[in-house]
């Protein structure tokens, strides 16, 4: 007979939603856990006036025959599309140059539609942040910051990022996992956001651009996405890792007039956003380096699971859940 285990798995986003339903397909009990108010993770949109802009993964690509295969049957067709634009590489030298020939694809309405829909899978508890884990016997019971006990599980799935993994080890006194995450925390960047309303759009020459600027990363019409109703046109600005290394204390206010300034100098528009949101990301995404897929510590029944273990893409997410899920 198969071994039955309760495991637990701290976050909400793909690689812990991955992580629970393959879990129950091979007959576990499992609980989720989620500080905010609901699941997402990267796959992140904020609230704007008349709908939301997407500011944290901007799309994804599927190269993995499982990857789609799993939306479809557990997230829905509906909740995501391929999103038809006109992508554009400007390289330091100011040389336009095109992406890679591949679908792309993106939540619809917004990109937490698409871990919306797979968390009606998995027993997700909100508002939860666990803050150790303490042994009982052979399990693992989970405290939460409130002092309160949330269960004991055969084991437990980690798909925090790097650095909160840490924290939530160390605070469990499992320093040798701690040192295990020196080398990935140092891999995860972070990386300022803003979405910036305009009447007309101020580009019309691409839908989605990856730029090498002092300043700006990525830039991207969110309006132009598949499910979008807009008023007017959502574009989506995302700073370069050094650059917001250096301005990671600076005020949001700021951080947006600086970024939009490096849009107007990049395209040449006049216009002002007549409306400006922003988001500030610690841990963003991964610098190139190892990508063990996942960590799983078999003496202590703990596994670690996250894009930044996979190459930082978010169907990373999904292998790297998926190839700890079966170990």
């Amino acid at each position: 007979m198969p071994v039955i285990r309760r495991v637990a798995i701290v976050g909400s986003g793909l690689s812990g939603l991955t992580a629970g339903i393959r879990l129950q397909q091979q007959g576990h009990d499992v609980k989720v856990f989620e500080k905010s108010r609901g699941p997402g993770g990267r796959l992140a949109a904020k609230r704007v006036p008349g709908g939301s802009a997407d500011v944290g993964a901007q799309y994804f690509t599927s190269r993995n025959p499982e990857f789609l295969p799993f939306l479809r049957k557990f997230a829905g067709d509906q909740s995501f599309a391929i999103w038809p634009g006109r992508f554009g590489f400007l390289d330091k030298s100011g040389n336009w140059g095109s992406f890679p020939d591949e679908p792309r694809y993106v939540g619809a309405p917004r990109m937490t539609a698409i871990t919306r829909a797979l968390s009606r899978h998995v027993d997700v508890t909100a508002e939860t942040r666990v803050e150790r884990l303490e042994r009982s016997g052979d399990q693992w019971l989970l405290v939460d910051t409130e002092g309160n006990f949330l269960g004991e599980f055969d084991q437990v799935i980690i798909t925090a990022p790097p650095a909160q993994a840490q924290t939530l080890l160390a605070n469990s006194q499992l320093s040798g996992l701690v040192a295990e995450l020196e080398a990935p925390v140092q891999k995860v960047l972070p990386c300022w956001a803003v979405a910036a309303h305009f009447e007309s759009s101020p580009w019309s020459h691409h839908e989605g651009m990856r730029v090498e600027h002092p300043v700006l990363y990525w830039l991207a019409n969110n309006s132009s996405k598949p499910g979008r109703e807009d008023d007017g046109h959502w574009w989506v600005l995302h700073a370069n890792p050094e650059w917001t290394e250096q301005h990671v204390e600076t005020p949001a206010e700021r951080v947006a007039e600086l970024m939009v300034d490096a849009f107007r100098e990049l395209t040449g528009f006049s216009t002002e956003p007549d409306n400006l949101v922003t988001h500030r990301w610690l841990y963003a995404r991964s610098r190139d380096g190892d990508q063990p897929g996942h960590l799983w510590f078999a003496e202590n029944s703990i596994g670690i699971a996250g894009d930044w273990l996979s190459g930082g893409r978010v169907e990373g997410a999904f292998n790297s859940a998926s190839t700890l899920s079966r170990r």
